[in-house]
């Protein structure tokens, strides 16, 4: 069976950038249509029946938010992908609501996207048969939809991990990551505890203490330079911070180590 993926994009150097994208890795599975606007992405969805919708979630006098609201309440069958420009918390609540899979921020990731997109057609592919379905081995049963997303998640995961490994020492925040990965503010947070089980702050906390943990063997390092150098400012919060994790307080736990050293 041979897909549909229609993307609506006002911009027409942006359309073609991601057209040749989707081409460039789904050509042999799929035909990408193309829309310039939300009303002849309608059109277009009402005469084509497309397996998967990639909309710019804003533009002019028909959005991405109204063509997929027409296709839900039409009942066309589609999984739905919003690309925007604009990290917004209603826009985000919207795609929610109308089941959308992802909601993917400019400038993107090229193989974020592929997967977010191989993930929609995993999603759509399940009603049909897997005797006339080339993407069967592939995409279409549980398993390897399953795969299609583990995969995602690995890949999501380690980039979020080294990018705290690399910026942990600094002021960091739920919202400064996101941006910096392209996220919305909502999605996010979902994908986050999605990868790591616990929350952002949760982890960060935590993966901070195990640094400074390290660094405390060091007799040369002062504590407040130690609590800088991981991300605390603030002496007394990396105090608590410290024991909440350890047991003990900063200067317990070096201590504790320097008589572990002076027994053996």
């Amino acid at each position: 069976m041979n897909y549909k993926l229609l993307v609506a994009e006002d911009v027409s150097e942006e359309r073609n950038a991601l057209v040749s994208t989707l081409k460039k890795h789904l050509g042999r599975f799929a035909t990408i249509l193309e829309a310039g606007d939300g009303q002849e992405a309608l059109n277009l969805c009402r005469q084509e029946k497309p397996d998967v919708l990639i909309l710019n979630i804003e533009m002019p006098f028909f959005s991405g938010l109204d063509v997929a609201r027409a296709a839900r309440e039409e009942s066309i069958p589609c999984a739905i992908l919003f690309i925007s420009d604009y990290d917004n918390f209603s826009y985000a609540k919207q795609a929610i609501a109308l089941r959308a899979l992802d909601y993917i921020l400019k400038p993107y990731q090229e193989e974020k996207l592929i997967l977010s997109v191989q993930e929609a057609i995993a999603h759509v592919s399940q009603p049909h048969s897997a005797i006339s379905n080339p993407l069967h081995s592939v995409m279409v049963s549980n398993s390897a939809e399953e795969e299609a997303e583990a995969k995602r998640i690995t890949i999501v995961r380690e980039d979020i991990s080294a990018y705290i490994d690399r910026h942990y020492m600094e002021e960091l925040s739920m919202k400064t990551v996101a941006r910096a990965m392209n996220y919305s503010d909502a999605y996010f947070c979902k994908l986050f505890k999605q990868c790591f089980q616990v929350n952002f702050s949760a982890y960060l906390n935590e993966y901070r203490i195990r640094k400074a943990s390290s660094m405390m063997a060091n007799p040369r390092l002062n504590i407040k330079d130690i609590g800088l150098a991981c991300g605390y400012a603030d002496s007394n919060y990396f105090s608590r911070v410290f024991k909440r994790f350890t047991g003990q307080t900063p200067t317990e736990y070096r201590l504790s180590l320097m008589e572990k050293v002076m027994r053996n």
